[in-house]
This record gives structure tokens, C-alpha cells and sequence, in this order.
């Protein structure tokens, strides 16, 4: 049964192969066996291409069989499309176009198996890949909000700034009338007189602008904080909500770009295994000699070329035939009396309705 199968796979004639040897049923049977499992590794290899794509299962399954059969389909016609001759030269024209569609073939099937074999080492070039795309936007988009969180450090370092020089300020007024009050500088008289009541009063009154710009800067530096922290936050927000398009870089362009950056010879390799068998029915067809079938399935064929030609042959004789009787048959009757009278009579007939006819016409004009 399974040797069947794989001579139906094979695309021979089963009413021929099945009169043919065991010997010429399992070359067939081989060949067919090659196609089957060509399809079947195009049907995994599509089916794991389409789960990169869609992430779902029954999808990547549903067009993996209809991936497969169409190779199933493909490989099988290409097979059974070469016949042999006596001229290898001839046989090889005819097969130049189908092994360039089976190195096609092999080369889309390769690929994803490719994809698969080389998992773990695509996957850290991809984590490569994200942990710099990563980078690269967080970059993106700090450079994006910079200029708004430096403007705000600055409006705060210059508010803490005023704050720093009113301080420094109330020190030095307040240094000024401790030393006059100690007699060490100013006057340097002992004692708390009028310029010490008047250098008191200039520290006071800069002190209490120093607390009413202390009260009004801290206000102000309080909102730009809040605002920094709300950039901080908007950056924060925007660089999470790209993240999982980075994570999501692993389809399946970004695999096939992945595998091009490992070591190309074990791919190589691996399409070079794929290529062999899906050329190598099509090779073991034009290297064979001609067989027990290749002779049957001429014969059947020249059988039906032959019945064409006798059909084709005969019926033109008949035409030729029937021509050349009724030449003479309407040659014979072309004197007949009776037949010239009646064809007269008919002819007349039309004339009269033609003018009748015609001088309506030319009444319903007037």
C-alpha cells in the first residue's frame, strides 16, 4: 500500500507502472517517496515561517498544508514531465527549466528550517539587537524632552541662585553691625549707637526681604519640580510605550537579517542538503537509462499519435469524397428543366414583393 502511495506520489501512469517490474515500480516508488517528503518538510517550513508572522497556531497550520501541497503538487509535475529519449542533450533542455524551479523550490523551503536549526544563535543577535534599539530610543526620546527639562533645571538653579546671593547678603549686613557694635571695625567705637542702630536696621529689613524671597522662590521651585517630575514621568511613559515594539522585533525579515549576520557556511550546507533533494528526482530521471515504462509509455503513446493520424487522414479523405460528389451531382442536375423552372418561378415571386415593395416606400415619403 505504502509502495503505491508513493508511485501515485511519483505522478506516473499507474496502468503502465503496474504491468512494469518490481525493479522499475521501486525506482518510481523512490522518486515518489523524494517528492513526498520534500512536501513534507516545505509544510513545516512554511508552517514555522507563518507562526513567526501571525503568532498563532491553526493560521501558521492552515497555510502550511496549503504551502505543502502546492510543492507537493509543483515537484510532482516536474517529475512526471520528463521523459526520456535516446538524446541526453535533449533530455537536458527539457529538464533546465524545472531544475531551475526546483532550486527555487529548495532555496524558500531551506530558509525557515534555517530559521529554526539556528534558534538560540538568531535569538541572541536579536537580543543584541533590541537591547540597542532600546538604548537608541531611550536616547530618542530624552534628546526629545531635554530641552524642556533643561530649561526647568535652570529656572530652578536660578531661583536657588537669588536665594543663595540674599543669604550671603543678610550674612555679610548682619558681620557689619556685630563689628560695629564690638567696636572691631566701621566707627570702632564701642556700643551700640546710632550706626549701629542704622546698620541693624538695613540687616533687618534685607533679612525680611530674604524670608519674603525665600517664601516666593520655594513656591516657585516646588511647581518646577512638580513639572520635572511630570516630564520625568511623560519620558518614562513614552519609552514604555515603544518598548514593545522593540520587543516585538523578532519577525520574521528580522530572523532572515539575523541569520545573515551568523557564519554563512552551515547555512550554506544546509540549502546545499535541501537543493540535493528537491533536484535530485529530476537528476536520478536524466541519469537513469530508459526503462521497462519509458519503452511502454512510448508505445502507448505513438499507439494514440498513430489512431490520431489515421483519423485525421481518413477524415479528410471523406471530406475530399463528399466534395467531389456533390460537384458532380450538381453538375448533373444543373440542366434539369423542371428544377430551372421552379427556381424561375420562386425568383419571380421575389422580384414582385421587392417592388411592391419599394413603391410603398416611396409613397409613405411623399
Amino acid at each position: 500500500m505504502l509502495k503505491r502511495f508513493f508511485i501515485l506520489c511519483s505522478g506516473v501512469d499507474k496502468d503502465i507502472v503496474q504491468n512494469c517490474s518490481d525493479g522499475e515500480q521501486n525506482k518510481y516508488a523512490g522518486i515518489g517517496a523524494t517528492v513526498f517528503f520534500t512536501a513534507v518538510m516545505a509544510f513545516l517550513a512554511g508552517s514555522y515561517a507563518l507562526y513567526t508572522v501571525f503568532d498563532d497556531y491553526y493560521v501558521a497550520i492552515f497555510f502550511g498544508l496549503i504551502w505543502g501541497s502546492l510543492i507537493f503538487n509543483l515537484d510532482r509535475f516536474i517529475v512526471s514531465t520528463i521523459k526520456k529519449s535516446d538524446n541526453f542533450m535533449d533530455e537536458f533542455i527539457q529538464a533546465t527549466p524545472r531544475i531551475a524551479l526546483a532550486i527555487i523550490i529548495a532555496i524558500v523551503i531551506s530558509k525557515p528550517l534555517e530559521i529554526k536549526i539556528f534558534e538560540k544563535e538568531i535569538n541572541t543577535v536579536l537580543l543584541k539587537e533590541k537591547n540597542a534599539m532600546a538604548l537608541n530610543n531611550k536616547k530618542e526620546v530624552a534628546n526629545y524632552f531635554q530641552s524642556d527639562l533643561d530649561k526647568n533645571k535652570a529656572q530652578i538653579d536660578s531661583l536657588k541662585s537669588d536665594i543663595t546671593k540674599k543669604e550671603k547678603e543678610v550674612n555679610d549686613l548682619y558681620a557689619v553691625y556685630i563689628t560695629e557694635a564690638e567696636g572691631t571695625a566701621g566707627t570702632k567705637k564701642l556700643g551700640k549707637g546710632p550706626v549701629y542702630k542704622e546698620k541693624r536696621e538695613k540687616h533687618d529689613a534685607s533679612l525680611q526681604d530674604l524670608t519674603t524671597l525665600k517664601t516666593t522662590n520655594q513656591a516657585k521651585i516646588a511647581d518646577l519640580e512638580a513639572k520635572a517630575k511630570t516630564l520625568q514621568a511623560d519620558l518614562d511613559k513614552k519609552v514604555s510605550e515603544t518598548q514593545p515594539i522593540i520587543d516585538g522585533f523578532d519577525g520574521l525579515m528580522a530572523r532572515i537579517n539575523a541569520l545573515d549576520k551568523l557564519p554563512w557556511l552551515p547555512s550554506f550546507f544546509i540549502m546545499l542538503l535541501f537543493l540535493a533533494i528537491e533536484t535530485s528526482p529530476i537528476i536520478a530521471k536524466l541519469l537513469s537509462p530508459r526503462g521497462e515504462y519509458d519503452f511502454k509509455q512510448e508505445d502507448k503513446e505513438m499507439g494514440i499519435i498513430n489512431v490520431i493520424a489515421q483519423n485525421k487522414y481518413q477524415s479528410e479523405l471523406q471530406r475530399k469524397t463528399d466534395a467531389e460528389i456533390y460537384d458532380k451531382v450538381y453538375e448533373d442536375i444543373k440542366d434539369d428543366k423542371e428544377l430551372y423552372d421552379y427556381k424561375k418561378k420562386g425568383a419571380m415571386e421575389l422580384l414582385k414583393l421587392q417592388a411592391d415593395g419599394f413603391v410603398e416606400k416611396q409613397k409613405k415619403s411623399m
